[in-house]
């Protein structure tokens, strides 16, 4: 099978999960004996970047250029307020990528084009392409790009709070979204919360979703639960120091300064608050914690690391005030065995189970989410049966079964799309 995979954004320009999830479902397809083409983008180097440009890697076929567009959607967070919707204007159906996409997919003609983020290579543009050229199309919606121009769900110009009512604006934007977007065959998305917030904004009607949970590398030994898992790397009595994790990007959505609230306020010399990553919210949290030695920054560290303070941690939390997809640090956390704090808002819900792989609190309850930590200190003996079932958890979610389940689906698109089209005839 051939398939073609779109996304703004390609390795090695990794602006997020998308393309961390794009970049392995890539090489396992490979390796599985599919034929594999990517189209993305590029920044802007000379004229010629307007054009496309095709190199092999890895027995992969990248199609790169430039979308013309005010500037490069890896610049974006650079650019000003009164550029932004210019850019957001052009990008909802940027014709230059409109022709470049349709001669690299009539060039190829492929059986199934897998669509991710599309903000920057413009999504009217990318899906116009694909239909009027009949190829079955998979989207996946990895946040919320299409319902709202800063793609999670929060609006900066109102302190960055939740938007339960969309202001008039982003009305208007999601109603040329409707507009201008045709119909995939088949949507996917980590979460139900996620295809559900597009339904009830009137995306995708006539499209068949399917919550597809991301995939993560598991070895044959992680399948054995009894003879692999340890618990006893976990705190076992209350002399023990408690490690309580954070890993991701320092940004105010991810409600960081949250969890730095609540630990602060628990009366324990014998706990630490580690926090893994990087942001522009980084210098505010340092302010917040200064005055508590029991919190580290480590900044960004490579995935080895990370993956050590995973399995070394006892807790790890997920205090995001944004309805968050399907957090990959959850799954990392459950492979290692650590049970997960997480807010109960977006995705998170659908992998945390209550008081059996985890606790789940009110997103931004500072209160709420000191009661459970002080739960974990004072009963540190329920880390064990906690630790077990996180382990148990992330079997489900494994890679090889996620890809097995998405050429299912690449497969029942093409079907679908071939009823469609005879039906049409």
């Amino acid at each position: 099978m051939k398939i073609c995979i779109i996304n703004t954004f390609y390795h090695p320009y990794m602006v997020g999960g998308a393309e961390e999830y794009v970049k392995k479902i890539t090489n396992y397809l490979r390796n599985s004996g599919e034929e594999i083409v990517i189209i993305t983008s590029q920044p802007y180097k000379e004229f010629t970047s307007l054009t496309y440009s095709m190199t092999v890697e890895e027995d992969i076929k990248i199609y790169r250029f430039y979308p013309l567009n005010l500037y490069s959607p890896l610049n974006a967070p650079k650019k000003s307020l009164f550029l932004k919707p210019i850019w957001h204007t052009v990008d909802l159906f940027n014709f230059h990528s409109y022709f470049i996409i349709k001669e690299i997919l009539k060039e190829e003609n492929p059986d199934v084009v897998h669509t991710h983020n599309l903000s920057g290579i413009s999504a009217g543009a990318s899906f116009s392409a694909i239909k009027n050229l009949n190829l079955p199309l998979v989207h996946t919606c990895h946040d919320y790009s299409i319902l709202c121009p800063y793609s999670n769900l929060l609006c900066p110009l109102w302190k960055g709070s939740l938007c339960k009512r969309p202001k008039f604006p982003c009305k208007v934007y999601q109603r040329i979204k409707r507009n201008i977007f045709h119909t995939p065959d088949i949507v996917t998305a980590p979460s139900e919360f996620v295809l559900d917030m597009h339904t009830k904004n009137s995306f995708f009607e006539n499209s068949k979703k399917i919550r597809l949970p991301l995939g993560i590398e598991l070895n044959d030994s992680d399948f054995n639960v009894d003879s692999t898992f340890n618990v006893n790397n976990k705190k076992k009595n209350k002399k023990d120091n408690v490690n309580i994790l954070y890993v991701g990007r320092l940004e105010k959505h991810k409600g960081i300064h949250v969890l730095i609230n609540a630990f602060k306020q628990i009366n324990n010399n014998n706990i630490k608050l580690h926090i893994i990553g990087g942001g522009p919210y980084e210098k505010d949290l340092k302010e917040l914690a200064k005055s508590d030695n029991r919190i580290t920054f480590y900044g960004k560290l490579p995935n080895e690391e990370v993956q050590k303070f995973y399995r070394e941690s006892d807790i790890s939390v997920v205090s995001s005030i944004w309805c968050d997809n399907s957090p990959v640090v959850i799954y990392e956390a459950f492979r290692q065995g650590t049970p997960v704090i997480g807010s109960n808002i977006g995705g998170i819900p659908e992998l945390i189970k209550d008081d059996y792989n985890g606790f789940l609190f009110e997103a931004g309850n500072v209160e709420q989410l000191k009661e459970i930590l002080e739960g974990i200190i004072e009963n540190p003996e329920r880390l064990k049966e906690l630790s077990k079932n996180a382990f148990k958890s992330v079997k489900q979610y494994d890679m090889n079964t996620h890809i097995d389940r998405l050429l299912e689906i690449y497969k029942e698109a093409i079907k679908m799309n071939k009823k469609y089209r005879q039906n049409d005839q």
